[in-house]
C-alpha cells in the first residue's frame, strides 16, 4: 500500500469519528489524533470482518439445509449445482475476509515505515476537502443517485463516495484511480449491499464526470 492510499484510509476512519452535527468549516484539523485513528481503524475492520464471517457461517449453513432437502428432490443434479455455486461463492468472500484480517495485520507496520509528515498532509488536505466542500459534495453525488437519497446511505458509505469525489474534483486523482481506490475502501469497510450502491454511484458518477 502506498502512502496515498494509506492516507485515504486512514481520512476514511478519520470522517467516521467526527460527529455528523459539529461545526464543520471550523472543525480543527491539526488536533486529530494519529494514533486514536489508528486504533478506531484496527477496531473498526475487526468489527467488520466479524460480521463478514458470521454472514459467511450463515450462508454455508443455509446452503447445507438446501443439500439435504435435494436428496429428496426429484430435481436433485439442479439444486446440487447451485449449492455448489453458492459454497463456491461463500468460500470467495471469506478469502477476502481472510485478506483484510492480513491487512489489519500490516497496517502498523505500513505506519511505521510510511513518512509520518507526508500521510498527515495527505490526511489533513482530504478531510479538509470533504468538510469544507460537503454541501456541494453531497448535491453533486445526490444528483447521480437512482431512486435513493444519499443522505439514507450508511455513514461509511457516504465517507467512501464524498472521499472518491474529493479525488475527482479537487485533488486532479484520475477517473478510473478514484473509483478503484474508492471500491478498495468499500471491500474492507461496507456491507454487500454497500458495495453494490458504491459501484452503481460510482459508474454514474464516472460517466457524468467523463461527457
Amino acid at each position: 500500500m502506498d502512502n496515498r492510499s494509506l492516507s485515504r484510509e486512514l481520512s476514511l476512519i478519520s470522517l467516521g469519528l467526527i460527529n455528523d452535527n459539529i461545526d464543520k468549516q471550523n472543525f480543527d484539523i491539526d488536533g486529530i489524533n494519529l494514533e486514536s485513528i489508528f486504533d478506531s481503524g484496527i477496531e473498526l475492520m475487526i468489527n467488520h470482518c466479524r460480521e463478514e464471517l458470521a454472514e459467511c457461517e450463515d450462508n454455508l449453513e443455509k446452503t447445507y439445509s438446501k443439500i439435504l432437502e435435494s436428496e429428496l428432490s426429484e430435481i436433485k443434479n439442479a439444486l446440487f449445482e447451485k449449492s455448489r455455486n453458492e459454497i463456491k461463492e461463500t468460500v470467495s468472500h471469506i478469502e477476502i475476509v481472510m485478506n483484510t484480517l492480513s491487512g489489519i495485520l500490516d497496517l502498523p507496520k505500513l505506519i511505521a515505515i510510511s513518512d509520518h509528515i507526508e500521510v498527515r498532509n495527505d490526511m489533513k488536505t482530504r478531510i479538509s476537502k470533504v468538510l469544507k466542500n460537503i454541501f456541494h459534495i453531497d448535491s453533486k453525488i445526490d444528483n447521480v443517485m437512482e431512486g435513493w437519497r444519499f443522505k439514507r446511505l450508511p455513514r461509511i458509505d457516504r465517507d467512501i463516495l464524498r472521499l472518491a469525489f474529493v479525488d475527482i474534483e479537487y485533488l486532479n486523482i484520475p477517473v478510473s484511480v478514484a473509483c478503484n481506490e474508492a471500491v478498495n475502501l468499500a471491500n474492507k469497510y461496507s456491507d454487500q449491499q454497500g458495495r453494490k450502491m458504491i459501484n452503481g454511484i460510482l459508474r454514474r458518477l464516472q460517466n457524468e464526470t467523463l461527457n
